[in-house]
């Protein structure tokens, strides 16, 4: 690998945003497999579902900025801002997509026994629910503790 990847996975900030997704992404196909017993590695790269991986990426990254440059740094604040609209816009505004997601699918799929129309769907799993983004913050904070304490 060139300096500049060492130099960015060096970077303990990047290091737990990196973690906090890719271990939630994991986390999603073992809940997928547990609840449907189908291996799917569709669902390591979708969005939705337990726990929220974007939740666990900025939380990740704010609490490693907040132990890396202190807690009343303005990095951390703006990282914290960051992390808030994220995670408020996962659970509202991409959750209610994804519901009208699931609403015009089932109206396309009445008419669709009536006329031709296309067969393809809307993606639904766009959002989390409260739990998901909830649960998503904690392991991003669990993790940004982790990489801190083992440096790395």
């Amino acid at each position: 690998m060139n300096d500049a990847g060492n130099s960015l996975f060096a970077n303990l900030a990047f290091l737990s945003a990196f973690l906090g997704w890719f271990t939630a992404q994991v986390l999603k196909m073992f809940f997928h497999y547990f609840n449907t017993r189908r291996v799917d590695f569709y669902v390591f790269v979708s969005t939705g579902g337990m726990p929220s991986s974007h939740s666990s990426m900025v939380s990740a990254l704010a609490t490693s900025i907040g132990l890396l440059h202190g807690w009343g740094s303005p990095l951390f604040a703006l990282s914290l801002a960051f992390a808030l609209v994220v995670m408020f816009d996962a659970q509202s505004f991409r959750r209610a997509a994804g519901q009208q997601a699931r609403l015009l699918n089932q109206i396309v799929e009445e008419l669709f026994k009536e006329h031709h129309f296309s067969e393809k769907k809307l993606a639904e799993l766009l959002g989390h629910t409260r739990y998901e983004v909830f649960f998503g913050m904690l392991l991003g904070i669990l993790i940004a503790i982790l990489v801190y304490k083992t440096g790395g």
